[in-house]
């Protein structure tokens, strides 16, 4: 498969492929089915034709339905939902973190919990500040639920499908602004890529770049910058943040002795710090330097374009804190 398709098209194929695979996938959320068009993005687009029930639009009701899921998944079925935007969660938190994260553990092991709940988010779009934070903080903050964040097409597939497969809840966070950025499609339609395992994107040898997401579009750019200064910078995209892979990670920094870590959330109690934190524990004499962070402001997304922009970490971020680790 020589063609490129872009993350929209990658989860439609994984959800399309997931559903032809297993009747007890379903998927449900506002404007998922047909004539709606397939979700507010169009993942989803024309599932409904093809599957029928099995693919339903709901009421306006993130509580409602998120609810019906865990009910699903709880007798046998795997539902995956769509909350439109991330910052919508927050109306179904008790769904999710008290009942979807805590079932397996308060049944003794004998309940599973096998749902997807698929959102995005993402700065850049002037939504503003109730349409755009990105928040797996608080769920990786949460026992029971796992966390995944592609960057890119392929990874959107397997990872997907790797989700529908687990027999636990999986937030799976995509980002607006990266849904159309076009990359390989799948070596291979009905493979899943295993859940809680990094990929290293690029070898190097001075400083270790750690990312996921949004970030993982911005990385690379500033390596390849920073090689042209004789800097080799490794790259891990995370892809899942919660559970992390950290044997991918302190594999990469005791190599290099320097590590940055990079994510568009607000830069306090996030990913990185936790990150940050297990690397120092693990390698701390071994460190060349600290590691540092690179994130956003400490602020609700700003509306204004230019607020927006100033919120957001630069290219610019990155590079100097790969630089200061090198001095």
């Amino acid at each position: 498969m020589s063609e490129q398709i872009n993350i929209l098209q990658a989860l439609n194929w994984a959800m399309d492929d997931a559903l032809a695979a297993d009747p007890n996938v379903i998927v449900f959320g506002e404007e998922v089915a047909d004539p709606e068009g397939g979700g507010i993005m169009g993942a989803t687009k024309g599932l409904s034709s093809k599957y029928g029930d099995r693919v339903r639009s709901t009421p306006i009701s993130e509580m409602a339905f998120t609810g019906a899921a865990v009910g699903a998944a709880i007798v046998g079925m795997r539902p995956v939902v769509e909350i439109m935007l991330m910052n919508f969660v927050a109306v179904c938190m008790d769904q999710i973190t008290n009942h979807a994260a805590k079932l397996r553990f308060m049944s003794g092991g004998q309940t599973h919990v096998p749902m997807v709940i698929r959102t995005m988010t993402g700065s850049g779009f002037q939504t503003g500040g109730q349409h755009a934070d990105f928040l797996e903080a608080w769920f990786c903050h949460t026992p029971g639920i796992k966390v995944v964040m592609p960057s890119n097409p392929a990874d959107a597939y397997g990872l997907m499908l790797g989700a529908i497969q687990d027999d636990d809840p999986v937030l799976f966070v995509e980002h607006l602004p990266n849904y159309w950025t076009p990359g390989a499609p799948p070596e291979q339609r009905g493979k899943a890529i295993p859940l809680g395992k990094a990929n290293v994107v690029k070898p190097g040898k001075d400083v270790t770049l750690i990312g996921y997401s949004r970030s993982m579009m911005d990385i690379p750019v500033v390596a390849q910058q920073l090689a042209k200064d004789g800097i080799d910078c490794e790259i891990i995209d995370l892809r899942t943040v919660s559970p992390l892979d950290m044997d991918t990670i302190l594999m990469s920094v005791k190599k290099t002795g320097r590590a940055v870590v990079v994510h568009e959330a607000c830069r306090s109690f996030g990913v990185g710090a936790e990150v940050s934190s297990r690397i120092h524990e693990a390698l701390f004499r071994e460190l060349k330097a600290p590691v540092q962070r690179v994130a956003s402001q400490d602020t609700p997304v700003p509306f204004a374009r230019q607020l927006e922009a100033a919120f957001l970490y630069s290219h610019a971020d990155i590079a100097n804190a790969v630089r200061a680790t090198l001095n």
